[in-house]
């Protein structure tokens, strides 16, 4: 073990003791699932990396050639059997008709064969490695064009590379149709946008984006191997939406039957079945593991309820029609039989934790103490696919009480609690002192008491960020439970956040922003929800200003006005005291709102033209926030 303090550590006896115990109780050995993951297997990947244009590689599954044999000390056993199926990466056939590229993206890509060329479903998250699965496909296929992609859902991994399969030129002269859920621009672009600074930061802690491949670092996402690191993103808009449940289509010869799964997974989703192949398509709503009701980088809490009911239809709608069902994650299940069970235990896994969760609120117990306690029962608990891979029984349990009840449990002493730097300074205080605090912990470290480690030393480390004792400490305490972690997720958010304690927040400058190619999907009136969002409250208040915005290349007017520190808009109507008028493109609104490109570039370009005091406008630019990605995170 190496010397070095800032140098991850091996697995104390305690968590040597905790994933002996997980091995003890499952059934590891089952081979049921490898099976499944290898069937239908064509050929590997061409390279084990996909390189950017600039000679990065965005992927690479060298990186996981250490998932060999029996998991080690400081990997939770279970976790580490998802590992290694997701693990087994190429071109696979569903069947004759349907194919699948696993292993190259945290996601699936589905190419079906259509009369003239191919039907892609979900082309990955980045332009890259949508490439390189379309490459594996040709190469192994035949060199078809693509003819239709359809989205599942509005979630990145299953959009983002659409240009490394589709040209969009192609898409507006009407050579390739892209069919999606309805809703689905709106959720896929909102997603990543007001919220898209802070969840994409929380992402690097979710995905181990920064973490080491190995034993002691980064090992699984749960859901699929990774994501992709400095990728290229992108979305082309549909030009078909499914609006209602049994709408059927023919694309390029191939008969689908959708069905609309709003607010489950994603907020814009669809199932759809192959009715003349008996194949179903689950989209994200039942994978190989238990999925996020809360997903930790940060998002809406999802609709246990409406998730189950959904799966439930789908059961009645397919189930008699399909010997295969897939999905945009892990592998296939084929057989009749096992198609309804599968079905039929995601559907009462949702249900389960919905109706025991409130059934424990309404008897008056908090969201922690559920949480704490609430198991899933034989049947359910023990099927791999219900397994904490990615959600976990914890986590979700407390997504369930939130969407009722809130944050709040109800205890008045929770209702103000004073803040982590004020209520650390004080809880240091109680104990005696930094010094008295950390001989408590470091007790507690020995016993294998890692939870309480971390919760007593974070008062430390929040009252002085500066104390390198306190950071070490919380650091190992942190690490050894992501060592005994089965949530991949739930792995890489603590050794992340140990990385971090002992090296410091990245100082890589600035984040990636928003994505380019997302940002221009996003309509006016999405634009200036996100200019409200970046406007300083506390220095507007005493601001008042209107401007009529005219968006020339597609005909709007939008009513544009600050007052009491926060922003108001109409569209279709100018402001009727406007200080000044500014017409411009879309474009230069996108570049002005996201802050690509500077008001006096815009100007000089001709971009920009503005009618009446120009200064109201440099008022309103001059009142915007840039926010910092590498914020701190497990510290002040």
């Amino acid at each position: 073990m190496s010397d070095d303090p800032n140098a991850p550590k091996d697995a104390h006896p305690a968590t040597r003791a905790a994933n002996e115990a997980v091995r003890r109780a499952l059934r590891l050995d089952d081979a049921t699932d490898v099976a499944r993951a290898e069937r239908g297997r064509i050929a590997p990947p061409a390279s084990p990396k996909v390189m950017s244009a600039g000679g990065f590689p965005v992927w690479n599954l060298d990186d996981f050639a250490f998932l060999d044999g029996e998991a080690p000390p400081t990997v939770n056993p279970s976790l580490w059997r998802q590992a290694q199926l997701n693990t087994r990466a190429g071109l696979f056939e569903v069947v004759d008709g349907i194919w699948q590229v696993r292993g190259l993206d945290l996601s699936n890509v589905t190419f079906v064969r259509g009369a003239t060329g191919w039907i892609v479903i979900d082309p990955l998250t980045s332009e890259e490695t949508a490439r390189a699965a379309l490459e594996l496909v040709r190469t192994h296929l035949g060199d078809r064009p693509v003819r239709a992609l359809l989205y599942t859902h509005s979630h990145i991994d299953h959009f983002a590379g659409v240009r490394g399969v589709v040209d969009e030129a192609d898409v507006r002269a009407g050579r390739v149709q892209v069919v999606a859920p309805a809703g689905f621009l709106h959720a896929a672009v909102s997603e990543n946008v007001i919220a898209g600074n802070v969840m994409t930061r929380r992402a690097t802690y979710m995905y181990g984006t920064l973490l080491p491949r190995g034993p002691r670092g980064h090992v699984d996402a749960g859901l699929g191997k990774a994501v992709p690191i400095l990728a290229t993103a992108g979305l082309v808009a549909p030009t078909d939406e499914i609006e209602t449940t049994g709408t059927e289509r023919t694309i390029d010869g191939v008969r689908f039957v959708f069905q609309l799964t709003p607010d489950t997974e994603a907020p814009a989703e669809m199932n759809f079945l192959f009715p003349d192949l008996r194949v179903l398509c689950m989209a994200e709503n039942c994978t190989a593991t238990l999925h996020n009701l809360y997903t930790p980088r940060g998002a809406q809490v999802r609709d246990a309820l409406a998730w189950s009911k959904y799966i439930g239809e789908s059961l009645e709608l397919f189930a008699d029609r399909a010997d295969v069902v897939f999905a945009s994650h892990h592998w296939p299940r084929w057989g009749a039989a096992d198609v309804r069970r599968y079905l039929e235990k995601q559907r009462d896994l949702y249900r389960y934790l919905h109706d025991q969760t409130m059934r424990r609120a309404n008897q008056g117990e908090t969201m922690l103490e559920i949480a704490e306690t609430l198991r899933l029962p034989a049947g359910l608990g023990d099927e791999f696919f219900a397994r904490d891979y990615y959600g976990t029984v914890n986590h979700n349990v407390k997504a369930v009480y939130q969407r009722y009840l809130g944050w709040f449990d109800g205890n008045p002493a929770n209702l103000h609690a004073l803040p982590p730097v004020e209520a650390g300074r004080r809880y240091v205080d109680l104990a005696g002192g930094a010094d008295a605090l950390l001989a408590k912990a470091r007790e507690a470290y020995a016993r294998g008491d890692f939870r309480w480690v971390a919760q007593l030393v974070n008062h430390l480390v929040f009252a002085d960020p500066a104390n390198r004792e306190a950071r070490l400490l919380q650091a190992d305490a942190l690490e050894q439970l992501g060592y005994q972690a089965e949530s991949g997720p739930w792995r890489a958010f603590y050794l992340t956040a140990a990385q971090e304690l002992r090296n410091g927040v990245p100082a890589f400058g600035n984040g990636p922003g928003v994505a380019a190619d997302i940002a221009r999907a996003m309509t006016s009136d999405m634009l200036f929800d996100y200019l409200g969002v970046r406007i300083d409250g506390a220095r507007a208040a005493g601001t008042a200003l209107e401007l009529t915005f005219r968006v020339t290349d597609r005909d709007e007017v939008h009513a544009v006005g600050v007052s009491d520190g926060a922003l108001h808009h109409v569209r279709g109507r100018p402001a009727r005291a406007p200080q000044a008028t500014v017409a411009l493109a879309h474009d230069a609104l996108l570049a002005l709102v996201v802050g690509t490109k500077p008001l006096a570039d815009l100007e000089a370009a001709g971009a920009i033209v503005v009618d009446g005091d120009l200064s109201a406008l440099e008022t309103l630019l001059g009142l915007l926030d840039t926010f910092r990605f590498w914020f701190p995170i497990v510290e002040p």
